[in-house]
């Protein structure tokens, strides 16, 4: 029976919530005060067919891609969605990630594909080994699904790694789709979008991680034009058109992408030297240190996490994510990015609870 719900999206919209939460994946809201914008410019309705343009455009020159590359989704979430269902059909082999971002199995799953996976070892700092690949890929797979940075580890795959992904992948005629929605949260030296290493690659992002405009919901999918207008006819199912509003305001925020950019960056970074000072001195705990990135999972090293967590909720009035939800139920992921006051009285608390 195909899965028709997500367990980890009811989770966080009915349990993620605490007065100290560090269950986040994405940074906090920009204010909209603060975004340089002309509101009596916005218009309720406005001409869009297949995209609008001006969005169309701004995303291409984000990415140096031809506008007809561009589709334009509702978050990334749905990007995914977009992108799998134009691809996979019933009993279709797909590859994924362990672990994974729950939401992108279930998606595989509903599809009725035939879902395989192949390991990301935290022994390894959770990289990805593409020989894990080519021992998991036969004739039949038509999908290899990766997070880049990889959620929930926040760990970066090189340009490298991924070309020889692309090789594998087209050695039995199936595509490479990376999700690279918190790819811009590598803040210096960020790589170029994995979509230009090859036609074997679909790349869907969005604004809602990194940039703190995630009520936008402007995301997107990178495929190369035969792809993509299949893309924007299945959306047809979905989606007439897209908010208008959020489309002007989306238009507006990548003009001041780097202003967004700067002000989540200074939280990042003050939040993750807080994450790596405490993990040092917790001896319960323990992760793969990373230098970018939103998030981080950390394995509890003995005890039931499950327990341990609803304590922290209910005792602590702190929230991480249950790694349940990305198959590693010793784990849970800790989001950075929102309040540094908030979050090293939330690492507190965690610190207080494995005292407890």
């Amino acid at each position: 029976m195909r899965h028709k719900h997500s367990d980890y999206m009811h989770w966080s919209k009915t349990r993620s919530r605490a007065r100290f939460n560090l269950a986040t994946s994405g940074v906090a809201a920009f204010p909209l005060r603060e975004l340089p914008v002309d509101l009596e410019e916005l218009e309720i309705n406005g001409d869009n067919s297949y995209g609008y343009a001006p969005l169309q455009s701004a995303i291409a020159r984000h990415h140096d891609v031809d506008p007809e590359c561009v589709v334009e989704a509702a978050g990334t979430s749905m990007a995914n969605h977009l992108a799998m269902a134009s691809i996979v059909e019933p009993n279709d082999e797909v590859l994924i990630e362990h672990p994974a971002y729950g939401p992108i199995l279930d998606v595989a799953r509903y599809l009725g594909a035939k879902v395989k996976r192949f390991s990301r070892r935290e022994e390894n700092d959770w990289a990805v080994d593409p020989s894990e690949i080519r021992r998991s890929v036969t004739a039949n797979t038509r999908l290899i699904v990766i997070t880049n940075l990889h959620n929930p580890t926040s760990v970066h795959t090189p340009d490298s790694v991924l070309r020889e992904i692309g090789d594998i992948a087209s050695n039995v005629g199936a595509l490479v789709l990376v999700d690279e929605v918190y790819l811009d949260a590598v803040h210096e030296g960020t790589a170029r979008t994995s979509f230009h290493l090859g036609p074997e690659f679909l790349v869907t992002s969005s604004l809602t991680k990194v940039y703190g405009v995630s009520g936008l919901r402007c995301g997107w999918i990178l495929a190369h034009p035969d792809i993509a207008r299949k893309i924007q006819r299945l959306n047809d199912l979905y989606a007439a058109t897209a908010v208008y509003p959020g489309e002007l305001l989306s238009v507006a925020a990548f003009k001041h992408l780097s202003l967004l950019r700067e002000r989540a960056c200074l939280i990042v970074e003050a939040d993750r030297k807080l994450l790596h000072e405490f993990l040092a001195q917790q001896p319960a705990l323990s992760a793969v240190k990373t230098d970018w990135g939103t998030t981080s999972f950390v394995r509890l090293r003995n005890g039931n996490a499950d327990v341990f967590l609803n304590r922290l909720r209910d005792n602590f009035e702190t929230s991480v994510v249950p790694g349940r939800f990305f198959e590693m139920p010793d784990h849970f992921r800790i989001g950075m990015g929102v309040s540094t006051e908030m979050f090293a009285e939330g690492l507190s608390r965690i610190g207080h609870a494995l005292s407890a």
